[in-house]
């Protein structure tokens, strides 16, 4: 796989929540990171993601948000 992303975390799909059009996959990418994203039903079983499965957290963005408590 080639992409001009340079932020891909390699990890394991740990849960799926489904909803009528999308669901939140959660990868655990190592070290006690996790990463959610939201996406499509159809990308979810076009990727055939399952809990368990690895697959990649694949980041690319012109704006990162940063909060403190």
């Amino acid at each position: 796989m080639k992409l001009s992303a340079r932020n891909q975390f390699k990890g394991k799909v740990i849960g799926i929540e489904t909803g009528a059009v999308n669901a939140i996959v959660t990868i655990d990418i190592g070290g006690g990171n996790i990463v959610s994203s939201t996406v499509s039903m159809a990308a979810v079983k076009d990727l055939g993601l399952e809990v368990g499965k690895d697959a990649y957290a694949i980041i690319k963005a012109t704006s990162v948000m940063v909060g403190i408590d």
